[in-house]
């Protein structure tokens, strides 16, 4: 297989997509987030053994607390110095962070050190992530995006299935800084992965004098400016509130309520991560052959359906079953809310449109922690249940108007490729005619991104083909 592959996408526009690029970038990323799990499990068992369940929720809150604080200001700061500027310098210093980890830990047996590095890891992780979203819409366009991020979603279920057995057998066979050395390592792959991966990208935007602090807000004003984004960011956030409560707590409350063991636990999500798997090796090599509705707007529904029906089921069996087709529906439908959304932003506020996506998922499930365990205290744990089926069902109904909202035009995108000249560009329908609620505001106003060498059409055209027959 070539490293550049055409496919014939909607209208007769050319897609393109890097496949040797792709696979780099997903094996990168299923590295790191395999070494992650083997981190987070590493450092969760060793703060248990030295403090117990405060010093495990100290750890925790010093991991996730920076890093949905950092994604407000990273989106811009990706946008303003380039991808590859950022996740090199971020890859490079989680590995320094990790070694010199591992050399205290192995030096002493004190907890605080490792609430230092979890706070260092976690802003170095949020810095990286939206940078790390704006890779994909580099290396495949149009109709192949979607596969390419399928393949994505598969490595990050992957992930944890990998990684939590690795990470509890090395801290149970050794010692911490062993895992931790571990990890560093992994990162140096990482950091040679990204450096092939974004050779060649074009950098960011940056003005000499630019205010940054003012770009922090950023995120929110695309929000506000691109109906398409909007309700994309909507929906997620709703999938990611019904979700979270349910498998993180209502779970093992009603495992234990009926009297059928922690194991039944392990088996509803391992059913669950099989699905979705199932999903994601299914899109990656046919996502583009599904339409957007059954992607996107069904299996929305079926989400929403499978929640509820998970809350009324009486045995493991039908538990477990239900989970599996909940699982199948989520790996469709999440590749398909980034792919549409990743379309509809602007190129050179990509990072800041990423981190807000990003923020979406990262910083609402302790809010659906918090919110759901509250009201299952006061109406119980199934009827709670029950009401999370229905926030997910409304989750649908956003990306119906999402999907409504006109794409935006080819001036918006801002994507060109220099490497080739450009065709003339397609008249514009009265479907792809911007209208007030896609136009950006001057702070959003994006610019032309070059993409690396090829001669394929340029990525405005196919977007826009691609999002009129979505």
């Amino acid at each position: 297989m070539t490293s550049t592959q055409k496919s014939q996408a909607p209208d007769g526009v050319q897609a393109a997509v890097q496949w040797r690029k792709v696979i780099t970038l997903t094996a990168s990323q299923g590295l790191s987030l395999t070494a992650d799990y083997v981190l987070l499990v590493a450092l969760a068992w060793t703060a248990v053994q030295l403090g117990g369940v405060g010093a495990i929720t100290t750890l925790m809150l010093a991991g996730t607390v920076p890093r949905a604080l950092t994604l407000v200001f990273s989106g811009p700061i990706a946008d303003s110095l380039g991808a590859r500027f950022v996740l090199l310098r971020t890859t490079s210093a989680r590995a320094v962070l990790l070694a010199a980890g591992a050399v205290v830990v192995f030096t002493t047996p004190w907890f605080w050190p490792l609430v230092v590095v979890a706070a260092i890891e976690g802003v170095l992780l949020g810095i990286g992530s939206p940078a790390a979203g704006t890779l994909m819409p580099r290396l495949a366009q149009g109709e192949q995006l979607a596969r390419a991020n399928s393949l994505s979603s598969l490595v990050t279920r992957l992930a944890p299935i990998i990684g939590t057995p690795i990470g509890a057998w090395l801290i149970a066979t050794g010692e911490l800084w062993e895992a931790m050395a571990v990890v560093a390592a992994t990162c140096g792959v990482s950091f040679a992965a990204m450096w092939v991966v974004t050779r060649g990208m074009a950098g960011g935007d940056r003005t000499p004098g630019e205010n940054m602090l003012r770009r922090s807000g950023d995120g929110i004003r695309l929000l506000r400016t691109y109906g398409r984004l909007r309700w994309l960011f909507i929906c997620a956030f709703l999938l990611d509130m019904a979700f979270g409560w349910p498998i993180e707590v209502a779970l093992p409350l009603i495992v234990d309520g009926r009297g059928w063991g922690v194991g039944s636990v392990a088996v509803v999500v391992v059913a669950f991560s099989c699905g979705a798997i199932a999903a994601g090796v299914t899109g990656a090599l046919l996502a583009h052959r599904i339409p957007l509705m059954v992607r996107l707007v069904v299996t929305g529904v079926g989400i929403g359906l499978g929640i509820l029906a998970m809350a009324a089921m009486n045995s493991v069996f039908t538990l477990a079953a239900v989970g599996a087709l909940v699982g199948l529906m989520a790996g469709l439908n999440g590749p398909a809310i980034v792919t549409v959304y990743q379309q509809a932003s602007p190129r050179a506020r990509m990072g800041t449109a990423m981190s807000m996506l990003t923020l979406a998922g990262i910083g609402t499930v302790p809010v659906s922690i918090v919110v759901f365990g509250a009201l299952s205290a006061v109406i119980g744990v199934t009827a709670t249940w029950f009401v999370c089926g229905f926030v997910a069902l409304a989750a649908p109904v956003a990306a119906l108007r999402a999907l409504r909202q006109p794409p935006p035009g080819p001036e918006s995108l801002g994507g060109t490729d220099t490497a080739a000249p450009s065709p003339e560009p397609e008249p514009a329908t009265a479907e792809a005619q911007p209208t007030p609620d896609s136009q950006p505001t001057p702070e959003a106003q994006p610019v032309p991104v070059a993409f690396e060498g090829s001669d394929r059409d340029p990525a405005d055209q196919v977007l826009v083909a691609a999002s009129r027959n979505g």
